[in-house]
């Protein structure tokens, strides 16, 4: 083991919390905690962000196949993989995590290939019995399909990644330059091997953009509204984060009792800046209420209107954190996390003087801040009376290009063109173009999806779209970047989609019982009415020759009774076939 003397700048401030070295180019944070055993973690700034949505899940990957090697063990262990890290960490005896910690990075210098495979198999197993949250879409509206936008979707990389790519990753993004490790101990444990590849400290990724204006809405799932903010990483956020989880509680469950749970959420994207998170469900009938609520609450706080005392309870929870005993050990993966991105260190007292300074005025710019770039997630009806404005439903534009009219509906088309496809629809378009695609899902029987760095996605599916032949789809291929394609396998049959048949209406048995009423009313009557005065005829001949007169009004006011009836039965029947 080789130990720098001096540690990584921005951690002078915390000496007599935590201590720092390095071991093998690596920075070690280390303080003691309480217990018999120790925690360790190692931190890499690479992470869901980082990668392609075609590439999507290599990360992941590399994580699962440096932790195979280390088999089934008593040992407390697992592996994380967020948007702009990857953690490794064990709990254990001393000589456990360092057998630990030396074989991850020997898996990390050396990954089994061979299992490839299998462990693909095993991530998309992992993401299908995922399931997905509330918020799981609002990455993707934020952000697009690219950088912290790629939380929002699946990994699809883990259907074409190869071995060169994956070891290539590992190369250059699991090195001990883009490296952290926090271990709760008073010393750094002997015989640590943390042998790794000479690399560089990435930073993390510039966020994009897929919304043209905020604040902005979407429609999401019933029962659940959910909103989330960017602002810049201070101390009076984090403050505000909480006051504002306090205040939805008090509003929307303690004082209104539409809610069950109501909360938010500070946590750091980057360097710089981190994203707010605040969450109310609802009952289907109460889901406006708290829509209304969610938006009145954050007015007030806009508006200024918080308590000192909403403050003070903030700040007096915060600071207890100072108050444990072990605050070195608690703070090291917050510490190491902060030094992987490049963030200030704060020391305690630096913390707490931060803390004390927040006043009521900071909260307040606080909140407009939060409001300019709120996305807002809701139920049911939109809510632009709030001044927010629907996210981009479809595309500006469209591509020019063969137009292949929907089989199923003749006011949907397919275009096809040199720059992109379209599917255009009455209400807009949508476009993904070539030079802006993020990845195309491709299957043997020609489907196609085409997924723009804006989220827009336009499905090619041969079977329902008038002449899309295979030349039409090889024309698509030609035209996409190479590494953009995601090949999937062939599918079932039964799972190639086929155009819908119309559907017949319900057979109405009463209506039909009641038209074939009708019509043999008006038949009987028809009949009556025409017959009728061939018989009053033969009576007249024969009371003539009788000699006796015949009762001619009897029979013409029955012959006129008889006519009148069948036309109102005639009416009244063509009424009830017009209103059916």
């Amino acid at each position: 083991m080789t130990t720098g003397l001096t540690g990584p700048s921005g951690l002078d401030t915390l000496d007599g919390l935590l201590s720092h070295t390095t071991v093998q180019g690596v920075p070690v944070l280390y303080a003691p905690g309480t217990g018999t055993e120790i925690t360790a973690g190692l931190f890499f700034r690479v992470g869901r962000a980082d990668e392609t949505l075609a590439t999507a899940g290599i990360t992941h990957l590399v994580e699962h196949l440096a932790l195979h090697r280390l088999g089934l063990s008593d040992l407390h262990h697992n592996g994380a993989t967020g948007s702009t890290y990857t953690l490794f960490h064990a709990t254990g005896a001393e000589e456990e995590i360092v057998a630990h910690l030396n074989g991850v990075c020997a898996g990390l210098r050396d990954l089994p290939m061979e299992r490839l495979e299998t462990e693909k198999e095993i991530l998309r197993t992992e993401a299908a019995g995922r399931g997905t949250g509330p918020n799981h879409q609002m990455p993707v509206w934020r952000y697009g399909a690219q950088g912290y936008g790629l939380a929002g979707y699946s990994e699809p990389g883990t259907w074409s990644l190869t071995a060169d790519q994956v070891r290539r990753w590992a190369e250059t993004r699991f090195t001990r330059d883009n490296a952290v490790l926090w271990i709760t101990a008073g010393h750094v444990p002997e015989g640590l091997d943390l042998t790794l590849p000479a690399g560089e400290r990435i930073p993390a990724p510039a966020p994009t953009s897929a919304l043209p204006v905020t604040p902005a809405y979407i429609h999401g799932e019933d029962g659940h509204v959910v909103l989330t903010s960017v602002v810049r990483r201070s101390t009076a956020a984090s403050v505000y984060a909480d006051v504002v989880g306090r205040a939805l509680f008090k509003d929307l469950r303690q004082e209104g009792g539409y809610s069950y749970t109501a909360e938010a959420d500070y946590s750091p994207r980057d360097a710089e800046y981190a994203t707010l998170t605040a969450y109310a469900d609802a009952l289907p009938e109460k889901q406006d209420a708290v829509v209304g609520g969610f938006v009145d609450t954050l007015a007030r706080l806009r508006a200024g209107r918080i308590e000192q005392s909403e403050l003070d309870s903030v700040r007096t929870k915060l600071l207890k954190l100072y108050d444990l005993p072990d605050l070195g050990a608690v703070s090291l993966p917050s510490y190491a996390l902060s030094l992987l991105l490049g963030h200030p260190i704060l020391s305690p007292d630096r913390h707490r003087a931060e803390l004390d300074a927040v006043t009521l005025a900071d909260l307040r710019e606080v909140a407009r801040e939060a409001w300019q770039s709120t996305l807002l997630q809701v139920p049911g009806r939109g809510v632009d009376w709030a001044g927010l404005t629907l996210a981009p439903q479809h595309s500006e534009d469209q591509v020019t290009g063969t137009r292949h009219v929907s089989l199923e509906n003749d006011q949907v088309a397919l275009v096809i063109g040199a720059e992109g496809v379209s599917l255009v629809t009455p209400r807009g378009p949508v476009t993904v173009r070539f030079d802006a695609l993020a990845a195309i899902t491709a299957r043997p029987d020609g489907a196609r999806v085409l997924t723009g760095h804006d989220g827009f996605i336009v499905t090619v599916e041969p079977t329902l779209f008038k002449g899309v032949t295979a030349e039409r789809i090889a024309a698509i291929d030609a035209a996409v970047p190479a590494d953009a394609v995601v090949p999937l396998p062939a599918r079932p049959e039964e799972q190639i989609p086929r155009p819908r048949k119309p559907e017949k209406p319900p057979r109405d048995v009463r209506g039909t019982a009641r038209r074939w009423g009708w019509t043999a009313l008006c038949a009987v009557l028809g009949t009556a009415a025409a017959v009728w005065p061939v018989i009053c005829g033969y009576l007249i001949v024969e009371r003539i020759q009788e000699d006796r007169f015949p009762p001619l009004h009897g029979m013409l006011g029955m012959a006129v009774l008889e006519y009148s009836l069948f036309r109102w039965a005639r009416a009244s029947w063509r009424r009830r076939e017009g209103n059916g």
